[in-house]
Formats: C-alpha cells, structure tokens, sequence
C-alpha cells in the first residue's frame, strides 16, 4: 500500500460541476468502479454526494499504484476538473471529470460479498450481513438523507407550535399496550423486571399533569411481536401530546407536519384530509385503514340476493347473515382461470369463496346454477351495467365485510395511481371490542382511552355500544398514526379498568402511580403517535420499512450483523439469578 499522504478535501464528489472548470481539487471517496479504455484508466469515485469520473491517463507516473486499485478502496485524488467528452446527462456531475494528479490510497479493500450499486438480486439476508456494505447504495444513501431532513422538520415545525422536546425512560415498569413486553431483569432487585417502553404513553400523560401543556418526542419503541414489512420490534414514533384541545385542532397541527414532510421528497398535499367514521369505512372498504386510491366501495346485496333463487344464497340469508359484494365495471371479460384464483384467494382467508355473476355471450351466467333470467333483474334491480362483473361474499357482517375488504384490495392493485397521496383520518372507534377467548372486554386502543363524552351513560348497560374520541391517520392502506382523548377523571378510569376485569389489586400494581396522579388536577389532554418508519418507507417509496432503518431486524427478529440475540455467559446470569430450564 502507498504512503498515506495527509490531503484535506476540498469538495464532495456529487457536488462538483461547470463552476469548478480547470480549478485543481482534492476529493475523497469509495471506488466505485474501474475501467481500461486505450491507454486510459477510468474510476467512478463514489461519496456519499454521488459520483465523479477520475481520469487517469498516459502521464500519471505511479502505473503500479493504479493496477493496486479495486472495487471498494478508499482513496483521495487530487486533480484538474475538465470538461468531460462525452457527458452523461443522467448524472449531476455528468458534463465534467476530474484528470488525475496525485492518487493516495487510504484503505484497500478485499472482494465484498456483493457490490453495493447492483444489490437488486442479493438477498435480503446476505444484505443484512453487511449492511455496512448494503448502506453503501446511492438509494439507501438517499433515504437516510431524507429521514435526517424529516427529524430535523419535524422538531422545527413542532417547536413552532408550542411544543417542547421532553425525553421518557427507557427503563420502565411493565403494563399492558397490546404486545408483549421486552424484559430487562434487576442486578441489584433480584427477581425483578424493568420493561422497554411499548410507548411513552402513561408518562406523556404525566407531563400533562405536570403542566408542561405540550410535549413531543421522536423516540424509540419495542414491542415482541410477530413482524411484518411495516413491523420492527424496535422502532421510531413521533409521539405528541397537548393539553386543552380538540381532536380538531390537533388534526390541524398534524396535518400542516405531514405536508411540511413530504414537501421534502417534492409532495406539494393540498386541502384538509378526509374524516371518516370507522363504521362508515367498515361499510364502504372492509377494513378501518381503507387505501383510498382504489375506486371500488362495498355494496350491500342482502335485500336483492333472495331473489336469484340460489340454496347457497337462502341458506345463508335464513340464519340473518348477510351478503356484501362489489361491482366491475366492464369487468365481464374476465377469464374463467382469473374468476378461479379469486375464488381460491378468498378460500386462502378463511371464507368460502366468492360468487360471481356476468353477462356472457349465451346471456348471463354464474359461478353458482342460477337462471339467467333471475341474474338478469338482479343487474336491473341493482342497476349493475351489462358489462360489468358482481362479486358476491356472504356470512356475517363482520366475517363478511372483512373478507369483501379484501377482496377489493385484491382486485384493485391494479387500479392504483402510484403517484397518489389518499390521506384519511378514521374516527369515532369503539372503546371496546370483546375477546372470545377470554371472555372479557378488550381495548380497542389502550385503556387510557376516553369514550365519547355523551355516551359514558352506556358503559353501565351496554359497553360495546360505546364509541371512543379515538383517531388513526391513513395514508394508501397503511396506519401511520393513532391517538386518542385520554381519560383524565380518575373514577372515570377506574369504571374502564374494572370493565377490563382488572381486579383493585392488579389495578393497584400496574397503574397505582398513574391513578394516584389522576387526583391532582389533570387537565384534559390527548395526543397521538405516527410511525416515523412508515411515513419514511412511504416518503420514499419504499415496500419495506426495513429499507429506511439503518441496521433492521429480519422477518424472525434476528439481527443477521451482530448475531444477536446472543447467549450470555454464566457469570452474567448468576449476577442477575436467572437459570434458564427447557
């Protein structure tokens, strides 16, 4: 390896243009390709900025240095920037090339597993053994950027608005948010469990009894959970908190932070976003995070499908079920090899299948014995044009709807506007919803959830009736957000407790430090909590969020570059008295 010289940078490779035109400069950076041509030697220099073409010709003295240099050295050049030949109008730096003076090798580098430019075919798990090497791509590169640039406009709009920048323990006491707890056990209280925050919720609620009115904090979050693409067991939220307000005027807030975000990657959002109840998108979508840019919305086909004389159909309006479906337009050409994968699609979720009725060239049919006739005044009835296609799904409502949701997810993929920014707010949830299994109540939200001020009546004679001051912000079918009115009455919170079949005890035990801070004027509050790591994958039009977090976790919560998690030795396990048993 050469000598190190010590050189001093002068610009990065990407921001080097016309401007710079026969000024000599030093640039540093990652070799990210070599090439022969003639008696020349070409290297595109990568930085974090970009690429620069080197060119090294017949009057570089040091040959020996040049055929030392590969894929992914480190290097310092020194040079005279000229204009380039034959330009690249697809670079930012595509009309110059810097002719090489001095080269210095700073580091070599030895075959990567893969090269970090052509990652597409890589697997995800080579990547994530060398995600040192995999954030080495231009796109990743960008989208690291993008969410330094998110972090610092959200903390500028925020402060903005009144709010102040509080952080939260790590450490914390174990209560129930819907997921598993991460546990840290106690050196000094053996026995003894500190948790990792499913989220700030109970101390931002503390700051709002604390009177500090308006607290923000982009913070880290676990939860031990099943993961998906949009599911880490560590992630980031945004979390907000405001005392004396209105979910509307806290919508306002949220609304002007989002359009100031995606301003950032060239976005310009207009207007205010939608509000929908959630009974209202469990009608119409199937599903209370409805991606809005797909045109198709459920219809309900109950009244009319007693008339098509099917015993499929009768059966399953004779136990009072129901049946839901969508409408095609100018769907009838679908093939029998199409209408069998939708059939089998549903199956794969649990339902019976679809039933579908067109119009064919020998007059209307169905994947049910149906008389064409009967199908006939059924398209009239319901005024379905002559070419178009009808779905339909039946069972109860709840089975039904959700099924038909899916369906028309299913079906519209292909009618989605990629470009397209649908944001929706989705209000007005049920406080509970009752768990089966257990036979009890559960939280829709979280138990500091306040129900709909008019409606705390109901909590005596009818729970499930009772509707919450509960919002979640959607953007194209993916929660990025949820929050609520918290309740700030202690006796109120108590009643929800009880309701939960928390006995005084575990009460006592789990929440005995929150109840005891009821008492001492908690003003009314409420906030919300958005998934810094969705609103990025959506900012960048990413599939993953795996792709905007800097060291992820795979799909089965491992992380491939360190190894974790890890054995530990026994020393460490005897400090703490933990034994682990088969």
């Amino acid at each position: 390896m050469a000598e190190e010289k010590l050189l001093k940078r002068d610009l990065y490779c990407g921001q080097i243009n016309e401007k710079y035109l026969d000024k000599e400069i030093i640039v540093y950076g990652w070799v990210n390709k070599k090439r022969e041509l003639g008696g020349l030697t070409f290297i595109d220099l990568r930085d974090r900025e970009g690429i620069l073409q080197i060119v090294i010709n017949e009057n570089f003295a040091e040959k020996e240095l040049i055929r030392e240099i590969n894929n992914e050295y480190v290097i310092a050049v020194k040079g005279k920037v000229i204009k380039r030949s034959n330009p690249n109008p697809e670079m930012f730096t595509g009309n110059i090339e810097l002719i090489a003076e001095d080269i210095t090798i700073l580091n070599s580098s030895e075959l990567p597993p893969f090269f970090p430019e052509n990652n597409d075919d890589v697997s995800e798990e080579l990547r994530f053994r060398y995600r040192y090497l995999d954030l080495r791509n231009s796109k990743l590169q960008k989208n690291f950027r993008i969410r330094s640039e998110v972090n610092l406009n959200v903390r500028n709009y925020l402060n903005s608005k009144g709010f102040l920048d509080i952080e939260t323990p790590m450490l914390t006491k174990a209560t129930p948010e819907g997921a598993r707890d991460y546990l840290v056990p106690s050196r000094i209280y053996k026995g003894k469990m500190f948790a990792l925050p499913q989220s700030p919720q109970l101390f931002k609620q503390l700051l709002m009894i604390s009177g500090f009115e308006r607290y923000y904090q982009i913070v880290k979050c676990f939860r031990d959970e099943d993961l998906r693409a949009d599911r880490q067991p560590e992630f980031t939220q945004i979390d907000i908190e405001m005392s004396f307000g209105e979910p509307e005027e806290l919508f306002e807030i949220i609304e002007g932070m989002i359009k100031n975000i995606f301003s950032i990657n060239g976005k310009d959002i207009r207007g205010k976003f939608l509000i929908k109840t959630y009974e209202e998108v469990m009608e119409k979508y199937g599903s209370d995070k409805p991606d809005l840019r797909i045109p198709l919305e459920i219809r309900d086909f109950t009244s009319n499908s007693g008339s098509l004389g099917s015993n499929i159909l009768d059966s399953i309006l004779s136990k009072g079920d129901v049946v839901k479906g969508l409408v095609l337009e100018n769907g009838s050409g679908y093939s029998r090899k199409r209408l069998d994968n939708i059939n089998e699609y549903i199956r794969e979720l649990g339902g019976a299948g679809a039933i579908w009725m067109k119009k064919g060239e020998e007059g209307f049919k169905s994947s049910l014995k149906i008389d064409s006739s009967s199908i006939e005044k059924f398209f009239k009835a319901e005024s379905v044009g002559e070419s178009d296609i009808v779905f339909l799904i039946g069972g109860k409502k709840e089975q039904a709807l959700s099924l038909t949701g899916r369906l028309r997810e299913y079906l519209g993929k292909d009618m989605i506007d990629k470009d397209k920014l649908e944001f929706l707010w989705v209000v007005d949830f049920p406080l509970f919803f009752y768990n089966e299994d257990e036979q009890r109540f559960d939280s829709n939200h979280h138990p500091f959830t306040s129900p709909k001020l008019d409606e705390i009546g109901l909590l005596d004679s009818d729970p499930l009736k009772v509707n919450s001051i509960a919002y979640d912000l959607v953007l194209n079918g993916v929660e990025i957000g949820g929050g609520s009115r918290r309740i700030n009455n202690i006796d109120l919170q108590k009643k929800i407790f009880r309701l939960l079949k928390l006995s005084e005890e575990e009460i006592d035990e789990k929440f005995g430090f929150f109840i005891n801070a009821l008492k001492f004027g908690a003003p009314p509050h409420l906030g919300i909590a958005l998934g810094m790591d969705r609103i990025i994958m959506l900012l960048t039009g990413e599939e993953s969020i795996r792709e905007v977090i800097s060291f992820p976790k795979t799909t089965s919560s491992l992380c491939l570059l360190t190894g974790s998690p890890s054995t530990v030795s026994e020393k460490q396990l005897e400090e703490l008295k933990i034994k682990f048993t088969k």
